[in-house]
């Protein structure tokens, strides 16, 4: 039943993501595949949508404003001579001379709390994150090759590992601060 399902959505899919992404900012592809990702949750646990065109249509469009909001929030490299890790403030910068031990321990200890996070990730997830947070500043090409993944799946599997990333440390954050 999926396949059929499958079969006969991907024109559709392929018709409607080509249309929705260039207004969203993204890939084709991109799109296409979060929309398969979304349909496969939604067989799991309510099973297939009474109409599967409408629905398709609507996951698009969904898909695709979730990319512009994305997309509207997300900041571009204010310096480029910082790599992505200085950026995310996990590497100390080159001077450290304005910087007093505390903050440095301080740095430090938040760094190796989200490495441990990111090992705790299930899946890929923290090979993935680990090549994206590489100093070696690898292309998504490079990083699809080395974890034998797609370069299509790379967005999309990198917002799902930051989403678990995301859940795993409020929780923690929750779970330390004192009540009352």
């Amino acid at each position: 039943m999926t396949h059929d399902l499958v079969t006969v959505l991907r024109p559709l899919l392929t018709a409607e993501a080509s249309a929705e992404a260039h207004a969203s900012g993204t890939e084709p592809g991109d799109l296409e595949q979060a929309v398969w990702l979304r349909l496969l949750e939604r067989l799991d646990s309510d099973g297939p949508p009474v109409d599967p065109q409408g629905w398709l249509r609507r996951a698009v469009r969904s898909e695709a404003r979730r990319t512009r909001r994305t997309t509207r929030r997300e900041r571009r490299y204010e310096d480029e001579a910082a790599g992505p890790a200085e950026l995310a403030g996990l590497t100390e910068p080159a001077d450290d001379r304005d910087r007093g031990h505390e903050q440095l321990a301080l740095a430090a200890a938040r760094r190796r709390a989200l490495y441990a996070a990111v090992r705790r990730l299930p899946g890929r997830c923290p090979r993935l994150l680990a090549a994206l947070l590489s100093p070696r500043d690898l292309t998504y090409r490079e990083i699809a090759s080395e974890l034998g993944i797609s370069q299509g799946s790379l967005g999309p599997e990198r917002s799902r590992c930051l989403g678990c990333l995301r859940r795993l440390l409020v929780a923690e954050v929750a779970a330390r601060e004192p009540r009352g």
